[in-house]
């Protein structure tokens, strides 16, 4: 098993106060509109991991959602521990309708909850995905840069490994190229000059991925389905293309990475405006 870092972050310094601020309110206002139905499908799973992912940026309100969701049993099972946890971490922050809250629920948990969990990438799950020295090198680069970009290490290889089994050299027939295969406009969009870098080339997929995680919510599904197919496809299509080809991609790196939802930064991109449409869409189908 890896290890586990606890990544709950302190109030932002008043340097960082503006754009944190921003990246609050929208996590804020999209775990809203889920926890509520508004414009989107009622998705409480959906709404918890926004509130949590706000939690752990450090943001009161989000804190302050997440101990009243868990006190009332609402779109979670109802636990005072972890309510009281919650309001605690607010209440430190010096919010009020948190610290007032305390006297309800009793003691908070002692461990963090899972959702303010990090794992860190198992060395022995890299050697379960690449068999040869060559391979884990470069697994060993994508792991380093992938945190540079919020993008988890697993799901960054996930993509590496579906598009080239992390061949540097490799070339598509539609001129995708090394080893995260991007085609030339993908390249010119990141600033990749040398797309046969190993470096360069993470470091571009990497930027996409972090694009298209903003871009459609931390949704894995779509991104990866955007990775293989363009975003411009999810987006008409309402959801994943019906093409054989990236129905299976998105199977693949769903076994590899299994987990739907992914931490984003709402401040790298504003959301799809079909996102909304896309969740009606999703909400009946299967990818």
């Amino acid at each position: 098993m890896g290890l586990v870092t606890f990544a709950v972050s302190p109030a932002p310094t008043f340097a960082a106060q503006e754009q944190t601020a921003e990246t609050w309110r929208a996590l804020r206002e999209e775990a809203l509109a889920y926890e509520h139905g508004e414009g989107v499908p009622k998705n409480s799973e959906k709404a918890v991991a926004l509130y949590c992912q706000g939690a752990k940026a450090g943001d009161p309100e989000a804190r302050y959602s997440l101990g009243w969701m868990y006190m009332n049993g609402r779109g979670v099972p109802r636990s005072d521990g972890l309510a009281a946890y919650f309001f605690k971490l607010a209440a430190d922050q010096g919010h009020v309708p948190s610290l007032k809250m305390l006297p309800f629920v009793g003691q908070p948990v002692t461990e963090p909850p899972d959702c303010l969990r990090e794992k860190t990438f198992a060395s022995n799950e890299v050697d379960w995905i690449f068999t040869n020295e060559k391979q884990r090198r470069l697994a060993t680069l994508i792991n380093r840069l992938a945190p540079e970009y919020g993008v988890s290490p697993r799901f960054a290889y996930a993509v590496a490994h579906t598009e080239s089994n992390l061949d540097p050299n490799a070339i598509s027939p539609k001129n995708a190229q090394g080893i995260m295969q991007l085609i030339p406009d993908t390249s010119a969009r990141f600033n990749v000059k040398k797309p046969f870098d190993p470096e360069q080339n993470v470091r571009g997929g990497l930027a996409y991925l972090r694009w298209l995680l903003a871009y459609f919510r931390g949704d894995v599904a779509l991104v990866a389905a955007a990775y293989n197919a363009g975003e411009g496809a999810v987006n008409h299509h309402r959801g994943i293309p019906p093409y054989a080809e990236t129905r299976q991609y998105v199977k693949r790196i769903l076994a590899l990475f299994p987990q739907r939802e992914h931490p984003f930064d709402p401040a790298i991109t504003q959301p799809s405006p079909n996102l909304p449409q896309i969740a009606r869409h999703m909400a009946h189908t299967e990818p």
